[in-house]
């Protein structure tokens, strides 16, 4: 018995043992990169279609990630990211390239800096949550566009 194992999600990092804690070390990770940083102030909209509106000056960072790498339309408004190690929330909508965040927690952000998408801080499984999909289905839809490096 168990001498043959399918390890699966497990070998990224996923929970192999959904509702417990997670005994697995995650493996996969996606980071972009700030291209810019903005302060907007109260009764501003960000996205398409304006799709989110500022309620207080807030401090926007447009990252070079989109749905044209994998990054999932319906985090639009629900995801979020990990920008010098604090949690902020991805505002307006998932574009192509682009995607918006709320980095007013993280005042120190940059144009340059590198947040988490998906990774040691953020998991697999909390992005599929937030997504409203399967943790599979998170991996299978990165797409190599910013290169892949396997260590």
């Amino acid at each position: 018995h168990g001498d043959m194992v399918r390890p699966g999600l497990a070998l990224y990092g996923g929970n192999p043992t959904p509702g417990q804690k997670n005994p697995m070390h995650p493996v996969a990770h996606y980071m972009a990169r700030v291209l810019q940083v903005r302060e907007v102030p109260a009764g501003e909209t960000v996205g398409y279609g304006a799709s989110w509106m500022t309620d207080r000056p807030t401090l926007v960072a447009t990252i070079e990630a989109g749905y044209s790498e994998g990054l999932m339309r319906s985090l639009s408004g629900r995801g979020e990211a990990v920008a010098h190690g604090i949690r902020v929330p991805i505002i307006g909508r998932v574009s192509m390239d682009l995607i918006t965040l709320d980095v007013s927690k993280a005042p120190h952000t940059k144009s340059g800096d590198l947040v988490e998408l998906l990774g040691a801080t953020l998991t697999i499984d909390e992005v599929a949550t937030a997504a409203g999909t399967i943790s599979y289905e998170i991996l299978t839809s990165l797409k190599p566009r910013g290169g892949r490096h396997y260590m």
